[in-house]
């Protein structure tokens, strides 16, 4: 992947920011002072990068690329791996091992070797760490990762409600920070931010659902959490970290020279698709394309408020909606999963209709694209494993293609967790000595 790295908001100063409390979030708080007596006031470093979510060709990247994927690795076998030359690879292993993000590990050194042992090396998953925070409509979750991508700590708080978009990002920065404080042995290199919406070069927001309009995301939770920070659209982000999930996606020297393409197509409280092909997430200049809109056409349990549209009518609110408006005693969606695993036919019917219109959707926007593939993630598929063939049979009946391969998304229900991970270390995987020139 490669990320805008260049891109900078000037060094700002933020007052220090209060805990929220109760059910709304409250303005920080301003502590009394002697007249005359400026407050105290930390200056703060924010940069924020622009993540494209390709796979990087530049030789640091394309090393540390080889260590997480064939590592321990000696370096003659990285040459062979990656097409660069053995003294390429033996300038980028030495730059990566003097900032520490590559180790050599002299335990596996070959027995008997006369002169200068070969030692191969590994990504060193021992000091670092960035942390990636997936904003929904109802929950955040906050999760810390090696630089595998594996996630190594997770928690969920509600999405906080507040007066203005900069409260909930203080007290979703303010979440992190206390979460990251778990970790005091290790360096945290960086944050990632995946949400729905529109998100343009300097890190803020336009986000309907939650009422946000150029909300400042990357400038705020920088300043709190104190870390350089990406921001990126969540659908675009899922496609990324598919990618970083099919190794063999990643084999290759040169993404262009990938024939592969596919469509990822997201569901669970929004709707969203991005489009990847040669080992690139195209990332429009306008923004993600919108398909909450779609008209859904008639419907027998779905859309009880007559909206019409697509995203309304399949999302978890919607679910909810028509299963309350049908008389079932239930709070949320998973109650609906529940009741339709206990037999419930109206429970059940709900997820099929939601099926079939989630099915009709994918194989039109498929014939749109014509990918290679599609890949369903979200909730929509996931918690409902016995609905994916309607959704199958509804992409046949669709589509004009006589065949589609369709498949779930590789990272099930940790899809929000892996699409921030993806965001929190597209820097270090893009340019990985110059993004350890921005952490502190």
């Amino acid at each position: 992947m490669t990320a805008t790295l260049d891109h900078r908001i000037a060094t700002t100063t933020r007052p220090s920011a209060t805990r929220p409390t109760g059910s709304r979030i409250a303005a920080p708080a301003r502590p009394a002072r002697p007249l005359g007596v400026p407050s105290p006031k930390k200056a703060v470093k924010i940069h924020i990068a622009t993540p494209q979510l390709h796979l990087s060709t530049k030789p640091a990247a394309v090393v540390l690329r080889a260590a997480r994927l064939h590592g321990p690795v000696f370096r003659d076998a990285a040459s062979s791996a990656s097409g660069l030359s053995i003294s390429t690879v033996n300038r980028q292993v030495s730059a990566l091992l003097k900032v520490g993000l590559l180790r050599e590990r002299a335990d596996l050194a070959p027995a008997g070797a006369i002169g200068r042992p070969r030692l191969p090396f590994e990504l060193n998953t021992a000091e670092f760490l960035t942390v990636g925070i997936h904003i929904g409509l109802k929950v955040t979750s906050i999760t810390t990762h090696d630089l595998f991508h594996r996630v190594v700590g997770a928690i969920q708080i509600p999405t906080p409600i507040a007066d203005s978009p900069e409260q909930t990002l203080t007290a979703i920065g303010l979440s992190a920070k206390r979460f990251l404080s778990r970790w005091q042995n290790k360096k945290v290199l960086w944050a990632g931010v995946a949400l729905a919406g529109r998100v343009d070069k300097a890190g803020r927001v336009s986000h309907s659902r939650l009422g946000w309009q150029s909300a400042p995301v990357g400038e705020v939770l920088a300043s709190v959490i104190g870390l350089p920070i990406s921001v990126a659209s969540h659908v675009e982000a899922m496609a990324a970290a598919e990618l970083l999930l099919n190794p063999q996606a990643e084999l290759l020297v040169d993404p262009g020279q990938e024939g592969g393409s596919f469509v990822y197509f997201y569901a669970r409280e929004t709707v969203g698709i991005a489009f990847t092909v040669g080992g690139s997430v195209y990332t429009p200049t306008a923004g993600p394309p919108e398909i909450g809109h779609f008209p859904v056409g008639r419907t027998e349990l779905l859309d009880p408020h007559g909206t019409g549209r697509l995203e309304p009518t399949v999302s978890d609110t919607g679910i909810v909606d028509a299963a309350i408006a049908a008389g079932l005693a239930i709070e949320s969606v998973d109650d609906v999963h529940q009741l339709a695993a206990a037999g419930d036919e109206i429970s059940r019917a709900i997820l099929d209709e939601r099926a079939r219109l989630l099915g009709k959707a994918v194989g039109l926007i498929a014939d749109i694209f014509n990918p290679d593939h599609v890949v369903l993630g979200g909730q929509a598929f996931t918690d409902a494993p016995s609905t994916l063939p309607i959704v199958a049979q509804a992409v046949r009946e669709t589509s004009v293609a006589e065949r589609r391969d369709v498949r779930v998304s590789r990272s099930g229900a940790t899809v929000q967790q892996q699409a921030a991970g993806a965001v929190s270390l597209d820097a270090i995987y893009s340019d990985p000595v110059e993004a350890l020139s921005r952490t502190a």
